[in-house]
């Protein structure tokens, strides 16, 4: 699959002050909702060192539709409901890669 085709979606979750492991046991255990979608490339949990309590949650796809098809399931509902209680707030970014060089230290 070329970078060009690669749709991203990166999410900015601030949870509750004292949630953050609660938040981040349940995204674990419920990883596999999505990435065990047909269209899912893989997902990436980051907590934030700059901003406390903020965590990004970044998912690469095969295309921009089938995410869409996903994001209206009712399994993505279920599995939004699972961190619902942790989360303050968020923020939902979309877009394509363009290009994608691998570093010298994924090579080795």
């Amino acid at each position: 699959m070329s970078d060009q085709q690669v749709f991203r979606v990166t999410l900015r979750m601030q949870v509750h002050p004292g949630k953050g492991a609660d938040f981040e046991r349940v995204w674990h255990d419920s990883a596999d909702t999505i990435t065990g979608q047909s269209a899912n490339l893989g997902q990436w949990l980051s907590k934030s060192l700059d901003e406390d309590d903020v965590y990004h949650i970044v998912s690469d796809w095969t295309d921009e539709e089938r995410f869409r098809e996903y994001e209206l399931s009712p399994e993505h509902l279920e599995h939004r409901g699972r961190l619902h209680p942790y989360r303050s707030a968020g923020t939902m970014t979309t877009m394509r890669v363009v290009h994608h060089f691998t570093g010298a230290a994924a090579r080795a």
